[in-house]
């Protein structure tokens, strides 16, 4: 179907998308890499008034180093994450997701900051953002802010931008030397999580000293296993520990029941791949 019509504005800076989004009407929509916009552009469930399409914007692309974070820019495409090297350095378990995200034609498209400012709780990266402890940086006509990742993923497709802000970039500490993972469970004809799990562990001398990790698809948003997080720290790192620690991984988790899988069996799930993904990142 032929989208409605609407009024159309690349800007090349930062500065000129914000003035475009100000002066684009009541409904205006972001165009990052369209993966998720154009489509229900196409069945008309989006009818935007104006659509502000920011491939131009060059200042939004690239990752850098910047003291003990990388800064990845929101229009960043998802193949470009995949061959920088100072993601496979520091947060390794970014690469690992996104190679997961749909297929080669899409990740060539599809853009980092895009898909986290879309904010689906079956798309791979916010809880992938979330167990790294990222920081989003958000631009207004009024300033820039940080938003922890924890507060930033609000409900169900939303998120703390606040009318009139873009997502510029995203700020990710760095973990040299962190045992990562992510583990998803998928329909082979889709790519869109049923239930994933990003874990990422700091050993000392064969116990787990640090533990952190997102659950992808548990509830509106993405969530942190902190029961799991509390469980494993300091403890042995044996798969008898693990898999203790791993019962926990639905605790306070609100999955939905849908065509896909009900919701007690998303909780086994978290379980299940919890335990296979923390095994992973210890290197057992």
């Amino acid at each position: 179907m032929i989208p409605a019509p609407f009024a159309y504005a690349r800007p090349s800076t930062i500065d000129e998308a914000l003035q475009a989004v100000a002066s684009g009407g009541e409904d205006v929509k972001i165009l990052a890499g369209g993966q998720s916009l154009i489509p229900v552009m196409r069945l008309r469930l989006a009818a935007p008034e104006t659509v502000v399409d920011l491939t131009r914007v060059a200042e939004l692309r690239g990752v850098r180093e910047e003291g003990d974070a990388i800064v990845v820019g929101a229009m960043t495409t998802h193949s470009d994450v995949l061959s920088d090297p100072l993601i496979a350095r520091y947060a390794p378990l970014i690469a690992e997701a996104t190679e997961t995200v749909a297929d080669r034609q899409v990740r060539h498209r599809g853009t980092f900051g895009g898909a986290l400012a879309h904010a689906d709780p079956a798309g791979d990266l916010p809880a992938v953002a979330l167990a790294l402890d990222a920081e989003f940086v958000v631009a207004g006509l009024e300033g820039r802010r940080t938003v922890p990742a924890a507060d930033f993923f609000v409900d169900y497709l939303t998120t703390a931008l606040q009318e009139g802000e873009l997502l510029v970039e995203i700020r990710i500490p760095k973990r040299e030397g962190w045992g990562m993972h992510y583990e998803k469970f998928n329909r082979v004809a889709q790519a869109w999580s049923i239930v994933a799990v990003a874990a990422a562990v700091r050993m000392e001398g064969g116990r787990i000293a640090e533990a952190r990790i997102g659950l992808t698809n548990m509830g509106p948003t993405p969530l942190r296993a902190s029961a799991v997080e509390e469980a494993l720290t300091g403890a042995e790192a044996t798969g008898e520990a693990i898999a203790a620690a791993a019962e926990h991984a639905a605790d306070g988790t609100t999955p939905s029941s849908d065509l896909n899988a009900q919701a007690d069996y998303r909780q086994h799930l978290a379980q299940v791949l919890t335990r296979r993904a923390v095994t992973a990142a210890a290197g057992l």
